[in-house]
């Protein structure tokens, strides 16, 4: 049993994908406090062949609300307009209308809560790409908020029987092996390849919303592209 746990990411660049793809068991992390200036909220996309940030507003943003809780400040007005960005910022990349759709949903998903656009954005995404994954949200399960930082993370790689635990390469410095291999599970680091593709004619930009990869990759592509990774 592999398994990877990770703050839901709104539309995550691809790096976070390889992740979700890379297991069997993909864990969001949502019973944990609001980062201000993370990736709960926003992400980046082209725009005029530059780095765009778009923000989806919240009614409760703060450090003090657990993701889980964080409710949505939006309207059809704002949806409408989102949307019309992104077909003039995509609608000359070649899988444009096959891509728009999915985004479509997601945006049009009738909730209050952001979290069930991360849950449901994941679960469009698992199926479109034909990722085998089982998705599962912290606040459904485990019962363990008591438990902070590493430890929590071993507890729940024990209580889903995990032998092996992978998470972003950027997270070497948070984790000590040695309690993971004293509960007999293996910690490797996923470390993405250099990933590059056609961004109409301008300089490519690394690392923006897999809305961008897919876009203009298209499901088979960037299905490809998932398995350009290393585990360390």
């Amino acid at each position: 049993m592999k398994v990877a746990i990770m703050q839901p990411y709104l539309f995550p660049y691809i790096g976070y994908l390889q992740l979700m793809n890379a297991v069997d068991k993909f864990i969001l992390y949502d019973d944990v406090n609001f980062i201000n200036k993370g990736w709960i909220n926003r992400n980046r996309i082209l725009v005029n062949g530059r780095t765009h940030l778009f923000t989806v507003p919240l009614k409760n943003a703060s450090q003090n609300v657990l993701i889980k809780d964080l409710q949505l400040d939006i309207n059809e007005k704002w949806k409408n307009k989102f949307l019309k960005s992104l077909e003039l910022a995509y609608k000359r990349a070649p899988s444009f209308y096959k891509e728009f759709e999915i985004v479509e949903q997601i945006i049009n998903t009738k909730s209050r809560f952001i979290k069930d656009w991360h849950l449901k954005s994941f679960a469009l995404i698992r199926d479109h790409l034909d990722i085998n994954v089982t998705l599962v949200e912290t606040s459904t399960k485990y019962n363990n908020r008591n438990i902070k930082g590493q430890e929590r993370i071993i507890d729940i790689c024990t209580k889903e029987s995990a032998d092996q635990y992978i998470n972003p390469i950027g997270g070497q410095s948070l984790y000590d092996e040695q309690p993971f291999l004293d509960k007999k599970i293996i910690l490797n680091f996923l470390e993405s390849d250099q990933i590059t593709y056609k961004q109409f004619n301008n300089k490519f930009v690394p690392w923006l919303s897999i809305i961008d990869v897919l876009m203009f990759n298209g499901k088979e592509r960037t299905s490809e592209l998932l398995k350009r990774y290393t585990l360390i």
